[in-house]
Order: C-alpha cells, then sequence, then structure tokens
C-alpha cells in the first residue's frame, strides 16, 4: 500500500505527533465492519517534556477567539489522524471520512461554532481532498470541556480491508 496520506501530510507541512494520551479508560478507535470510529480528542500537542498540553485554552468568544479556536480544532484532527494511524497502521486504508461530531467550548451568546470547527474539517478535506474529505458534521456548544479544551471532537472514517 503506497503512503499518498503520508506524503500529503508532507506537502502541507504536517508531521504527526504520537497520539495523545487518553485521560482514561478507552481505545484510541474500533475498527468495525468497514468503520473506524475514533475516541474523543482534543487540540493538545506534545511539549519538549513530552507530556501533552493544550497550546490554547478557553471559553470561544470569551477568552479565546474564533481563529484560536480554529487552530485548536485543526490540531484536534491531526490528534485524530495519529490517532486513526496507531489503529490502522496506514492512513491510505481511510476510504473517506465520514462525520464529525465536534464540540465547542462556548462563552453564553457565542453562535459560531461550525466556523470553529472549520479549523478540523477544512484540514481533513486539504489532506483527503474533496471527494474522501468532505464529511457529515455536527457542531455543537458545551458551557464546559475537560481541561478547559476550547474544542473536543470525534470522528468516524471508512477504512479499506487490511
Amino acid at each position: 500500500m503506497s503512503d499518498q496520506v503520508e506524503q500529503r501530510l508532507t506537502e502541507l507541512g504536517i508531521a504527526l505527533p504520537r497520539p495523545p494520551r487518553a485521560i482514561g479508560n478507552f481505545a484510541y478507535g474500533i475498527e468495525h465492519d468497514g468503520l473506524l470510529y475514533l475516541s474523543g480528542a482534543y487540540g493538545t500537542a506534545v511539549g519538549d517534556d513530552g507530556d501533552d498540553f493544550l497550546p490554547v485554552v478557553g471559553k470561544v468568544g470569551a477568552s479565546i477567539s474564533i481563529e484560536e479556536g480554529y487552530r485548536s480544532a485543526r490540531l484536534m484532527a491531526i490528534n485524530h489522524l495519529a490517532m486513526a494511524k496507531a489503529v490502522v497502521g496506514n492512513l491510505d486504508r481511510i476510504a473517506r471520512v465520514i462525520r464529525l461530531l465536534g464540540f465547542v467550548n462556548a462563552a453564553p451568546g457565542f453562535r459560531d461554532a461550525p466556523k470553529v470547527l472549520n479549523g478540523a474539517s477544512d484540514l481533513l478535506i486539504d489532506v483527503f481532498g474533496e471527494d474522501r474529505g468532505r464529511h457529515a458534521r455536527s457542531a455543537l456548544y458545551q458551557h464546559e470541556l475537560a481541561r478547559n479544551a476550547p474544542v473536543a471532537g470525534e470522528l468516524t472514517l471508512a477504512v479499506k480491508p487490511a
């Protein structure tokens, strides 16, 4: 199997980090009947000390901007790709992105969650192209997220047999 997705990531200047460490007792994802269900992730990064950290924290529309939320959503999608690679081995097994369920830690009255989650959606389309990357999506508002993360989400992918 070729490494077209990895090549595309390189072209975009994206190096996949190690998958984020789970903050609970669950798997990165489960492959079942041609689908890969990925667990929830945040827009974390890996620090120089090897620990996960959130480069952006807070409520969108209060302490952080739409652009900072967009950046966090983009990092979340990169983490999902790292998680997918850990489960299926080769990202070229991904036949298409099916669904993104996203949660935005929003200030009262904030109504632009779709603009924030475009950070993840745009990244997925950039990596997989329109045909494989465009997906169904729900953008939900939260009054709080763990670790004061601005964004969290789950991803469902169609995968080809190994």
